[in-house]
C-alpha cells in the first residue's frame, strides 16, 4: 500500500497565483533591465532618447536614482517573494511602492520630467502605479487565503 502525502500549501495555491506571480517577476525584471541599462548608460539602449531626456536621466539626483532602485530591486525581491510563496512579498512591495513614489515625485513635482517625457512618460508612470499597488493588494489577499505564508 502506497501512501501519498500532499503538501497542503500547493493544494490551496490556486492556478491564477501562478500565473500572476511569473507575469510580476517578468515585470519587474524588465524594470530592473531599464534601471541598469540607465545606469550603465548602455549605447544600444540610450540611443532612443533625445538629447534632452538623455540629459534629465544623467542628472537625476543622487536621493530619486536611491529611490528608484529601492523600487525596482525590492519589485523584483518581492516578485521571487510571490513564487517563494513568502509572505514577506507584501512588505518588500510596499517597501518598492513607497520608493516608486518617491522617485515619481522627483520625476513630475520637483523636476521638469513631464516636460522632458510628455504625456506619455506621465501615463506609464501612472501604469507602473498602479500595478505596484495591485502586488500590493494581491500579496495581502494572498496572505489572508493562506497562500503566503
Amino acid at each position: 500500500m502506497t501512501i501519498i502525502m500532499r503538501d497542503e500549501k500547493s493544494s490551496k495555491t490556486p492556478i491564477y497565483f501562478w500565473i500572476i506571480a511569473v507575469l510580476a517577476l517578468c515585470w519587474n525584471s524588465i524594470g530592473a533591465f531599464d534601471y541598469l541599462a540607465t545606469q550603465l548608460q548602455l549605447d544600444s539602449y540610450m540611443s532612443q532618447f533625445s538629447p534632452e531626456q538623455l540629459d534629465y536621466f544623467y542628472n537625476i539626483p543622487t536621493w530619486a536614482v536611491a529611490a528608484w532602485a529601492i523600487a525596482i530591486w525590492f519589485s523584483v525581491l518581492g516578485s521571487l517573494g510571490l513564487l517563494l510563496r513568502s509572505r514577506r512579498a507584501l512588505g518588500l512591495f510596499v517597501i518598492a511602492l513607497v520608493a516608486m513614489i518617491a522617485s515619481t515625485v522627483n520625476s513630475f513635482l520637483l523636476s521638469n520630467g513631464l516636460e522632458i517625457m510628455g504625456n506619455g512618460g506621465a501615463i506609464f508612470s501612472a501604469v507602473i502605479f498602479v500595478i505596484s499597488v495591485l502586488l500590493v493588494w494581491f500579496s495581502k489577499a494572498m496572505i489572508r487565503r493562506g497562500v503566503l505564508s
